[in-house]
């Protein structure tokens, strides 16, 4: 069975709070395949201790790289504690984000209450049969 590939983001004003939710899922989250970009993926390695497969930092296209990913199929769920007070150079690679994982139906949370309910699901004890069921009827390339 494959892994769940979880991708992990966090602007500089929420990095401790995407921090403080991996600890708190240590358990859950060991057995996924996490993703990161670079600064987050770093944090999350040195303060959890769990493996990162990281990506480029957010500002210089990681935003972007996770968007990619979306597009193709390669993640299954994106956690982005992203920062609304606060304005990010590269608003337009979130944004972008945001969009393709909306329109390929990827999980998003953009905050703690709703990466809890995703990382709770009782979905996620059953994701390959999940996809199997779901996704591939919500795909925007077949016709």
């Amino acid at each position: 069975m494959k892994k769940i590939r979880i991708v992990l983001v966090a602007h500089d004003a929420k990095k401790k709070s995407l921090a403080e939710w991996v600890k708190y899922n240590k358990g859950i989250l060991k057995d996924l395949e996490i993703w990161a970009t670079e600064s987050t993926g770093k944090i999350i390695m040195e303060e959890v201790n769990l493996p990162v497969k990281l990506l480029l930092s957010g500002p210089l296209g990681g935003d972007a790289q996770v968007g990619a990913m979306a597009a193709e199929g390669r993640v299954d769920m994106i956690i982005f504690f992203w920062d609304p007070l606060t304005p990010q150079p590269h608003d337009v690679d979130v944004k972008a984000l945001l969009r393709l994982a909306v329109l390929y139906d990827v999980p998003i949370a953009c905050n703690r209450s709703t990466a809890d309910f995703l990382i709770s699901s009782s979905l996620l004890r059953d994701w390959e049969r999940y996809i199997g069921e779901h996704k591939k009827s919500e795909d925007p390339k077949v016709t």
